[in-house]
């Protein structure tokens, strides 16, 4: 028995943006358009009504715009993950949105390929900005993260052990796994270990979150 098409909702002001990702989401025999919304309140309502896999999500909306939208679904629950669409013109907003809860983003001019992979990807529950990708990320939204500093109230670190702590500086400037392996003279299970153990006990969905938490507490700085 073949799998169920991913399901997807379109949120974005712009009708022929919506119309363009809609014609090659439902040309793709594995996903389908469940439903379109043209700001963050319709799309609240739409997805109360209808289920969803994956939003993909523009930032810049009126009424409502896409980082409070992604902030009330991950606040209601809703298993709907949001993939946010930008043009890296206003990175704060980037930043804001996957402090929100957003699973991550892609470029308003990927290929056709790459959103549909993106779209695969965080339907599976995996982060769209891959290891190779965050260097990328890093780049063009670092400059706009707010500077961390070390204090002692903020002890959400205190859980890491050294070695841990090793791994995630390496993430955060955007090292892969096979850098990582490298660079601490590990082997790549162990990575993956420290990865998945760096993810629970922190309490992030993605390497993204630990780029940003590791920036947030001042393990690393700009």
């Amino acid at each position: 028995m073949s799998e169920p098409p991913i399901r997807v909702v379109l949120v974005d002001d712009q009708a022929l943006v919506r119309g363009g990702f809609s014609m090659l989401i439902t040309a793709s025999d594995d996903m389908e358009v469940v439903g379109e919304a043209s700001n963050g309140e319709e799309a609240l309502r739409l997805l109360r009504r209808v289920e969803a896999d994956v939003v993909l999500m523009d930032i810049r909306m009126p009424i409502m715009d896409g980082v409070e939208t992604t902030r009330r679904l991950v606040a209601d629950n809703n298993p709907a993950r949001v993939l946010v669409l930008t043009t890296f013109d206003l990175d704060e907003y980037v930043f804001n949105a996957l402090k929100a809860g957003a699973a991550g983003f892609l470029l308003k001019d990927a290929k056709p390929e790459d959103l549909l992979s993106a779209i695969r990807s965080v339907a599976a529950g995996d982060s769209v900005v891959a290891p190779s990708a965050t260097k990328r990320l890093l780049e063009q939204v670092i400059p706009h993260l707010p500077q961390g500093e070390p204090t002692e109230t903020d002890t959400r670190l205190d859980v890491l052990t050294d070695r841990e702590r090793e791994v995630l500086i390496e993430i955060a400037g955007g090292a892969t796994n096979a850098e990582i392996c490298a660079n601490l003279y590990m082997a790549e299970g162990t990575v993956k270990t420290h990865v998945g153990r760096l993810l629970a006990k922190l309490g992030c969905r993605d390497r993204v979150g630990l780029v940003l938490l590791a920036y947030e507490t001042g393990l690393v700085s700009r």
